[in-house]
């Protein structure tokens, strides 16, 4: 899965996937993107979310400079500590948040530096590449890929859904997801959002 820390719905997202692997033969390995990076330069943002992403670059920067360190291995729990602050506590994104994140996964607090600093950018453009070129530069995350039948990845976008299904309903949602991503030709299932991100 490609996440951006920020992001409330890969947040929910990554938590389902968690859920999948107790109840399915699945191994979750998360990946960087950054939506930040993605709409760099796009005209006719909304305000609104031209505003969100202002300081979206900080917590991406942190988690692949920790990658590139340390290995894709220590994002799960970078992934996990940064999230539970931003989507469960509303803690402001900024060095102090880095810096307890990192401190939870077990990581060095000079990766906090990371966050002001463009050092990382090329690893975070590849990663982003890496997880988006399947899928398609128009969409975002949450971005999945998972092996199918032939070997070959089966790529999307999503799902975006709220509240986290749990236990069975999380396993379900899993088995219908790969069902309609691995069908030749899929492209869209889509419906109005009527709720909220729910972190819990």
């Amino acid at each position: 899965m490609w996440f951006d820390p920020k992001c409330p719905w890969a947040w929910i997202a990554s938590r389902w996937l968690l859920e999948v692997e107790k109840v399915r033969d699945v191994q979750v390995r998360f990946h960087v993107m950054s939506l930040a990076m993605l709409n760099d330069g796009r005209e006719g943002l909304e305000e609104r979310y031209a505003k969100w992403l202002r300081d979206a670059w900080g917590p991406v920067r942190v988690a692949i400079a920790a990658e590139q360190k340390y290995g894709g291995e220590v994002l799960r729990g970078l992934y996990t500590a940064l999230g539970t602050r931003i989507h469960h506590d509303r803690a402001p994104i900024g060095r102090d948040l880095y810096l307890a994140a990192l401190t939870e996964a077990g990581l060095p607090a000079e990766l906090a530096d990371a966050a002001d600093g463009t050092d990382h950018d090329e690893a975070l453009r590849a990663s982003q590449h890496a997880g988006l070129d399947l899928v398609g530069e128009d969409l975002g995350t949450p971005a999945i890929h998972v092996p199918g039948p032939d070997g070959e990845p089966i790529a999307f976008f999503g799902p975006v859904v709220s509240p986290i299904p749990r236990g069975e309903a999380a396993g379900r949602l899993w088995d219908g997801v790969l069902l309609v991503a691995g069908t030749d030709g899929f492209f869209e299932l889509k419906r109005a959002r009527t709720r909220r991100p729910i972190p819990d």
